[in-house]
């Protein structure tokens, strides 16, 4: 039998971290069991830049702190995968400007539904009380650590 983990065993910045990959690998595995399999965190990082805007390859480097030599690799995996595509620009057509396609779209809701349902699960098992309780503290702590403007901007990066 696993012993429980003690909270003080770990820093907060860890326990946080280690409790989002959870909650990131109970996702990915909710979208894998929904017809996409393919999806990692990492392309979650490129689909924040394309829900709301057409960028370009310069842009999407430039907002991930990456070569575009980086974005490039990564908009072209997506690609191959069916969720983005490289349209031209309708003001100059030298330009390109990356979308995220229908199959794109249905990734987004496939895993919005998934965190949703993740959340309904944690509320059931720890009450609605506590979870608020836990979300506020991870918030404030977020906010104190400096990380919650690039959030709410949605322009969170790869960690380095």
């Amino acid at each position: 039998m696993q012993q429980p983990l003690v909270p003080h065993d770990l820093d907060t910045g860890t326990l946080a971290l280690f409790a989002g990959f959870a909650a990131t690998s109970a996702v990915q595995d909710e979208l894998a069991a929904h017809g996409f399999p393919d999806l990692r965190m990492s392309h979650g990082y490129v689909f924040q830049h394309l829900l709301h805007a057409r960028p370009t390859i310069g842009d999407l480097a430039e907002k991930l702190d990456m070569t575009q030599q980086g974005a490039s690799k990564a908009v072209a995996e997506l690609e191959r995968l069916g969720y983005t595509e490289r349209l031209p620009d309708p003001h100059d057509a030298r330009i390109r400007r990356v979308t995220l396609t229908p199959r794109g779209h249905e990734a987004v809701a496939a895993a919005r539904h998934a965190r949703a349902a993740l959340e309904e699960r944690l509320r059931d098992r720890f009450g609605t009380t506590a979870l608020n309780a836990a979300r506020t503290l991870l918030a404030d702590l977020l906010d104190d650590l400096g990380g919650a403007a690039a959030v709410q901007r949605r322009e969170v990066r790869p960690p380095r």
